[in-house]
């Protein structure tokens, strides 16, 4: 990989692929428990010369309760000092990937993964609700420790 300095215009385009969340592999599993056929890990979006990576991309086989349903899923932890902070960068990502996905591939919705706890704090919290209210967000909701999925919203 080419280092480039600081000052310098020039960005780096080659393939840089973000590390994978702690929660990633617990995910993966528990959307194959569940039915699902995972058929990108990560999820490339390109546009122009740049590329960014939605942890999973998955598909429902046709005959499935929710057969030749496609989606892709962003896995996000919320381990960092301050539970707000990580739902406004959450959300952001969410919103950027929400909207490239709608130009490349209009037909795979978007989910962004949590676990329970995360769910019954945060995304429960009074702060929270207008947010998701308005992103329309949805949101799957997992349990690490079992990795299996526990409900879908919405």
């Amino acid at each position: 990989m080419t280092m480039l300095s600081p000052n310098t215009r020039e960005s780096y385009t080659g393939p840089i692929v973000p590390a994978k969340d702690v929660y990633h592999d617990a995910v993966r599993n528990a959307l194959i428990k569940d039915g699902w056929t995972i058929t990108h890990d990560p999820y490339t979006l390109s546009f122009g010369q740049r590329d960014v990576f939605v942890d999973l991309g998955a598909e429902m086989p046709i005959g499935a309760e929710r057969g030749g349903q496609r989606i892709a899923v962003e896995v996000k932890s919320f381990l960092g000092p301050s539970d707000v902070r990580e739902l406004e960068i959450a959300v952001g990502q969410y919103i950027f990937y929400r909207s490239l996905l709608a130009r490349s591939d209009p037909d795979r919705r978007l989910f962004l993964a949590v676990t329970e706890a995360v769910d019954a704090g945060i995304l429960s919290d009074k702060i929270a609700q207008p947010v998701l209210e308005d992103t329309k967000m949805s949101v799957v909701v997992f349990n690490a420790a079992q990795e299996v999925i526990l409900r879908w919203n919405p």
